[in-house]
């Protein structure tokens, strides 16, 4: 994985532009009308969805398995913004709890085994009522069943990349007892779901 990311970034940059996820706005009011004032982003890449949050006064850290990608963070952003090197699945880096998480198009990179790892991860770096908020790709994606078949609803793609495709019966099963709160659906390249849980 962390040489896959690697490659990419070395060969597409900016690979996203730089408009934020539409993920990422509705997270950033969800996030302004709860007060959180410290957020952690794992898998940050270049840094194109904690504008939003930084721009309201929010204070962001993030993680990132490519250094290239942390390079071009720094590049655009110019700031001292804290971003750990390494893998999600290695949280945590730090000691700090957070008012909250988010999360975006990262999950369904990662085996069942990994994902339970950053669900977990995160969950235990809130605070006491913190909030976290995932988003992930859905069933109703017309790339899913397309690919490799890796597992159930896990198909390899993309030239590498291995996709796991959630329905709402999966989402309870890895969130729910992570204090699961809603499940709404939002249209990015692809259909997600954003997933909000609060401890």
């Amino acid at each position: 994985m962390k040489e896959f990311w690697e490659e990419h970034f070395i060969d597409k940059q900016e690979m996203w532009g730089f408009e934020p996820a539409r993920s990422a706005l509705i997270t950033r009011d969800y996030f302004k009308e709860n007060c959180v004032r410290n957020l952690l982003i794992p898998g940050i890449g270049y840094g194109r969805n904690a504008q939003v949050f930084k721009q309201i006064g929010i204070d962001v850290t993030g993680i990132e398995i490519s250094q290239t990608a942390i390079d071009l963070a720094r590049k655009h952003d110019g700031s001292e913004m804290v971003i750990h090197h390494g893998s999600v699945t290695e949280m945590p880096f730090d000691t700090i709890q957070y008012d909250g998480i988010f999360c975006h198009a990262l999950i369904h990179l990662l085996n069942s085994k990994e994902r339970a790892a950053l669900i977990a991860g995160c969950y235990d770096q809130l605070i006491q009522g913190g909030l976290m908020v995932f988003t992930t790709i859905t069933q109703e994606a017309h790339t899913y069943g397309q690919g490799k078949y890796i597992s159930k609803d896990r198909y390899g793609m993309f030239g590498g990349v291995t996709m796991f495709f959630y329905d709402r019966e999966t989402i309870q099963e890895e969130f729910g007892r992570y204090g699961l709160i809603e499940v709404t659906e939002v249209n990015e390249n692809y259909p997600f779901y954003l997933i909000k849980c609060k401890k």
